[in-house]
């Protein structure tokens, strides 16, 4: 098996998803094609179970990803508090460069009410809490932050600190997202968690807990713009 390919191809099947939906938002705009931007909302469970399939087959391979991590009851506890002011800062950190406008969201009121909103809802839901911090700190945390120290990624251990291998995953994980600040602030949060356990569990909890909260507060105030 190819340790690699397990870590980046779920997450770069995740991206082309969105490239795709960026793609034909940009066309749709410019009047090139005339396509409601609102059925693009029914990629996201296709992305959601494509992914999670990915995750599913090489789950033999991420040998790094150990619950047995969780009984550090101490550590889990304040990375726990870590994933909560993470999610804190997020929704007070809503700016945006105004070339890029503010982020569309994914506000499923926009969807027909029944059970079509209810099952995307549901996809979506899962798929951040669920499927994205687990994709997501295998490629930044397990994959990348160790293959820019050394090509032969697997040899160096988890939690190995280099100045090149933290900025540019905080860069980078920042500019994945909507947010580019917010997400800067995440990646230095989930990099220093890393360092601190040199457990990617811990990252992955602190991670869910951020997308769960941010999840709830969404729908509870629907504040869409940061879904």
């Amino acid at each position: 098996m190819n340790p690699a390919r397990s870590r980046y191809l779920p997450f770069a099947i995740f991206i082309a998803f969105i490239a795709l939906e960026q793609s034909v938002l940009f066309l749709r705009d410019r009047g090139v094609i005339g396509i409601d931007p609102i059925h693009l909302y029914y990629l996201y469970p296709v992305r959601a179970i494509a992914v999670a399939g990915l995750l599913f087959r090489y789950r033999r391979e991420y040998c790094e990803l150990a619950l047995k991590d969780l009984l550090n009851y101490p550590t889990t506890i304040w990375v726990s508090v870590i994933g909560l002011l993470v999610f804190l800062l997020w929704i007070k950190m809503d700016w945006t460069f105004p070339a890029a406008g503010p982020p569309r969201g994914y506000n499923l009121l926009l969807l027909p009410e029944g059970p079509i909103r209810a099952i995307t809802g549901l996809f979506r839901f899962f798929g951040a809490v669920l499927v994205v911090p687990v994709m997501e700190e295998l490629f930044w945390r397990s994959f990348l932050i160790r293959y820019i120290v050394h090509e032969h990624f697997e040899t160096i251990p988890l939690g190995t600190f280099t100045w090149p291998s933290f900025l540019t995953t905080v860069l980078l994980f920042g500019l994945e997202h909507d947010n580019a600040v917010a997400g800067m602030m995440a990646g230095l949060a989930y990099n220093l968690i890393l360092y601190r356990t040199r457990s990617l569990t811990h990252c992955v909890l602190a991670h869910t807990i951020t997308n769960l909260a941010l999840s709830v507060y969404v729908l509870s105030t629907g504040n869409w713009q940061f879904w």
